[in-house]
This record gives C-alpha cells, structure tokens and sequence, in this order.
C-alpha cells in the first residue's frame, strides 16, 4: 500500500478532530484549518490509490 494512503488517513483522521475541536471552542481558525487538513488528507489518499492501481500487479 503506498504511504500516501496511510498518511492521507491520518490527516483526514486529525483533520476532523481539530475541526470538531474549533466547532467546540468557538475557534473559526481552528475549525478552517481542520478542514484544509481534512482535505489534504482526501487528496493524499486518492493519489496512494492511484499510484496503487497503477502498479503491475504480479
């Protein structure tokens, strides 16, 4: 599995926590940067599957 999928999970993963954590704060950066961080973490995973699916498989 390519490590963008696993690090893409765990910034979706911290992403949402810190988000979550803004909403509960009342901290608009907060919760701004857990999204961008979500997202990141969306496109990292989508280029490990891609770079996965691209691999010969044996």
């Amino acid at each position: 599995m390519d490590r963008n999928r696993t690090e893409g999970a765990k910034n979706q993963v911290k992403g949402t926590a810190k988000e979550i954590a803004g909403k509960v704060t009342g901290s608009k950066t907060q919760e701004a940067e857990g999204k961008i961080q979500k997202g990141v973490g969306k496109v990292q995973s989508e280029v490990g599957k891609a770079r996965d699916n691209a691999k010969p498989h044996h």
